[in-house]
């Protein structure tokens, strides 16, 4: 159904009826819980190291004055574990509700992950060939309408703006971005531009990616994973054969899998789409597939191979190197903030948040512990040269040498923001030239390390070791729950029965979309991929019992 969309006059947006109206219906069912206050983190209360006499009278005195606070906890994962997702986006500051139902308001910490995000891929984007641009946020509606497929499938998502001005549009306008908007995604003004853009096989390939936001109107929301309007990356190509196009989407697959590894530290299941599950208007879709703290699947990243549809429907068309006109082969590829979802999901504990530093905001933090007046200079004076030391070899460092807060507070907040490392310094430190570092991934005594020498190439080498073995720590432990959570089947009531216990079910397929559809209506799950990785021999199928050639894997997913 086609959501059309009348905008107010903007005096009754801003009176003071329409605020009252908006606080009630709008911001008291998305409440969200305070900041994480210290105390509430068993890790941090067991990480405080008795061999250092001036660390046990700050933890005993942060103890007391933070004891109003403890209300402001983290419901634990294993309790509730969409809660405990809404606890960490609130308590880490990584976004915020926005006024209009749906929407969230991006903050500064959440923000600095998809610019982490961004810096990798524009990169990798880049190397393969691809230019940055941008296309207009608002799309004639009859755009849309070509292409069959593609308006079937994105039609339950769509808000019309008929309305522009005071005066009724000619023409409906199928918005990307704002209030009244949604932009499902472009490969229908791309279209339209490429046309215009490409005359001969000279001008191909046209290779091009955006960075922008869109809107779907999704009807059940949830914060970074699926909601009203969103921040992503799309990218769109034009071909002169079949076989550029093809590589093309898997090059741009295989782009994503490796960003998911190496700098998200999940270890994501890449493969193809069933036919069922493709893009509408594409002949084939990619997918890479992330398992989630909860066991559900998350899509974090698809690439399509449009084929010739979207061609076809716009004329865009090439003269080729025999003077014969032909139809270009297309694809398109996108990533979204999803996959900042993601990576809460798959690392975050009961503490909070935990972030693979290569791609943390901030790799570490430092503390400064001092007790007696006449020990808060040098302390602070120490703490801001280790700083230097580590911002000079590239580090993304945060000294919080506020006195606002004790330590104690400082130790659960940050570990609750997920820093992969903190550094405390005290008197007794300054004094020795050293410094405690202690990991995020180790919980209590066991990722905390006394004594490492303030000289600056210790300090460096020790600093770098110990944040890749915490990126590589995260990736190995996401593997191993994820492995041990998929699930080998040869029947449907195995199926079932592993898609009840809620894990991943994988086996030989080769049934019908309807029984496809089948599967989803009895268990809630769908085929998630064909992964790329097959295992060898001979297969038959878990739900007719025919020969199949390859196998599927089955979840629940967001």
């Amino acid at each position: 159904m086609l959501s059309s969309l009348r905008l107010p006059a903007l005096t009754s947006l801003f009176s003071p009826s329409f605020a009252r109206r908006s606080q009630l219906s709008l911001r008291q069912p998305l409440y969200l819980r305070p900041p994480l206050a210290a105390g509430f983190s068993s890790q941090s209360a067991a990480s405080s190291p008795p061999e250092t006499e001036d660390r046990v009278d700050i933890k005993k005195s942060s103890q007391f004055q933070d004891r109003a606070n403890t209300d402001r906890v983290i419901t634990p994962r294993s309790q509730d574990f969409n809660a405990w997702y809404l606890d960490v986006i609130a308590n880490a500051e990584l976004a915020d509700y926005g006024p209009v139902r749906g929407t969230m308001v991006i903050r500064p910490y959440g923000y600095a992950i998809w610019e982490a995000i961004q810096d990798y891929l524009n990169v990798k984007f880049k190397e393969t060939g691809h230019s940055n641009m941008y296309f207009p946020q608002f799309i004639p509606y009859s755009f849309i309408e070509k292409e069959a497929s593609h308006v079937e499938g994105f039609s339950p998502e769509l808000a019309l703006v008929t309305i522009g001005g005071g005066k009724e549009l000619e023409e409906k306008l199928v918005v990307h971005i704002w209030l009244w908007q949604v932009r499902p995604t472009s490969e229908t003004i791309v279209n339209h531009m490429f046309t215009q853009w490409i005359h001969s096989y000279r001008d191909l390939p046209l290779m091009i990616n955006q960075w922008a936001n869109v809107t779907r109107w999704e009807m059940r929301t949830k914060p970074f994973v699926r909601t009203l309007e969103f921040l992503w990356q799309e990218g769109h190509t034009a071909h002169a054969t079949p076989e550029e196009a093809e590589k093309e989407a898997l090059q741009m697959i295989d782009v994503y899998t490796k960003f998911a590894y190496e700098q998200a530290a999940i270890p994501v299941i890449a493969g193809r789409k069933s036919k069922v599950e493709t893009f509408a208007g594409a002949d084939k879709t990619y997918t890479i597939e992330a398992m989630m703290g909860d066991r559900k699947a998350l899509q974090a990243g698809t690439s399509h191979n449009l084929g010739q549809n979207f061609s076809r429907a716009f004329g865009t068309q090439f003269t080729d190197e025999n003077g014969q006109r032909q139809h270009v082969w297309q694809t398109s590829w996108a990533i979204s903030t999803r996959f900042v979802g993601g990576i809460i999901m798959t690392h975050g504990d009961d503490a909070g948040l935990m972030l693979p530093p290569k791609i943390a905001p901030i790799q570490v933090v430092i503390v400064p512990i001092w007790k007696k007046v006449d020990e808060k200079t040098g302390v602070l004076n120490a703490a801001s040269s280790v700083a230097e030391i580590l911002r000079t070899v590239g580090l993304k460092v945060k000294l919080d040498d506020t006195d606002q807060r004790t330590p104690g507070w400082k130790f659960n907040f940050w570990e609750m923001k997920g820093v992969p490392l903190r550094i405390e310094i005290g008197p007794r430190d300054v004094s020795s030239a050293s410094v405690v570092i202690s990991r995020r991934d180790v919980p209590g005594k066991q990722g905390k390390v006394f004594g490492i020498s303030m000289e600056p190439s210790i300090l460096e080498a020790y600093v770098k070791d110990r944040l890749d073995e915490i990126q590589s720590s995260l990736l190995e432990k996401a593997i191993t729950f994820r492995d041990s959570n998929i699930v080998d089947v040869s029947s449907y009531k195995e199926l079932k029965e592993v898609i009840s216990l809620g894990k991943w079910a994988r086996g030989p397929w080769s049934a019908s979309d309807a029984e496809e559809l089948r599967v989803k209506e009895e268990t809630g799950a769908t085929i998630r991929c064909f992964p790329f990785e097959q295992p060898q021999g001979t297969k038959t199928c878990l739900m007719t019992g025919n020969p199949a050639k390859e196998v599927a894997i089955f979840a629940k997913s967001y």
